[in-house]
């Protein structure tokens, strides 16, 4: 959802993550009501987030940041384990 955001284009999105169009497609399927595809065509096609898709994407980013700082202490110690 960041690169579609980003780039405004799910098969640039694809890309740069590695991933065939037809993958990433599939997968935005699945997630309709956070994604708004338009045909290609002469200035070719797009995709962007809905408003529902970029409240997703930010709730998510949230819990992203949550789960590192609940984690960070454990992390810390378990490199320090892993470098002695």
């Amino acid at each position: 959802l960041a690169l579609i955001e980003e780039t405004g284009s799910l098969g640039k999105a694809a890309k740069r993550m590695g991933m065939s169009y037809m993958k990433a497609w599939s997968l935005v399927q699945t997630m309709k009501p956070l994604v708004l595809m338009s045909r290609g065509g002469q200035s070719g096609g797009g995709a962007q987030l809905t408003a529902t898709g970029r409240k997703a994407l930010a709730l998510y980013q949230k819990m992203e940041r949550d789960c590192f700082r609940a984690s960070e202490s454990s992390w810390k110690k378990l490199q320090q384990l892993l470098q002695s």
